[in-house]
């Protein structure tokens, strides 16, 4: 079953605020499966002041961490019982940075679940541009 979600759902789960919210909406979810989340990428966000100058570029981690947003997503929205607790990073592998990311690109993020035991997830994630890949990784989070 694909469903949606609102920014407001978005900010009822994570607990990240402003400007650390790195993801607008939900665009696919199959429970337990996959997630798709969007993040419109605008020259109002505060690190183009400083990377770069001239030549706006979205910061690699940056677009990790919307990776991680969505990936938490998937967890929180899977199952119930993850509510309220924080996701952490456990681990990054196979992270490729294919194109940059500029002000402007409306990046589509899909994590889908390859493994989960225990309180540990692991998650395969790709971020794309006008369906080009720009930027990959395999995630493992794990919940406090």
């Amino acid at each position: 079953m694909k469903m949606t979600h609102s920014i407001k759902e978005i900010l009822q789960t994570l607990p990240h605020r402003y400007p650390f919210v790195l993801v607008d909406r939900i665009v696919e979810f199959e429970h337990g499966e996959r997630l798709v989340g969007l993040k419109n990428v605008t020259i109002n966000e505060p690190f183009f002041q400083g990377h770069f100058p001239g030549e706006p570029v979205m910061p690699g981690v940056l677009i990790l961490e919307g990776m991680a947003q969505v990936g938490a997503l998937l967890a929180y929205f899977s199952e119930v019982e993850n509510a309220g607790r924080l996701v952490y990073f456990a681990g990054l592998d196979g992270v490729r940075f294919r194109q940059k990311v500029v002000p402007g690109d409306q990046l589509l993020i899909e994590c889908r679940l390859l493994k989960r035991k225990q309180r540990i997830w692991k998650i395969g994630a790709t971020a794309s541009v006008e369906g080009k890949v720009v930027c990959e990784a395999e995630l493992m989070a794990t919940f406090g």
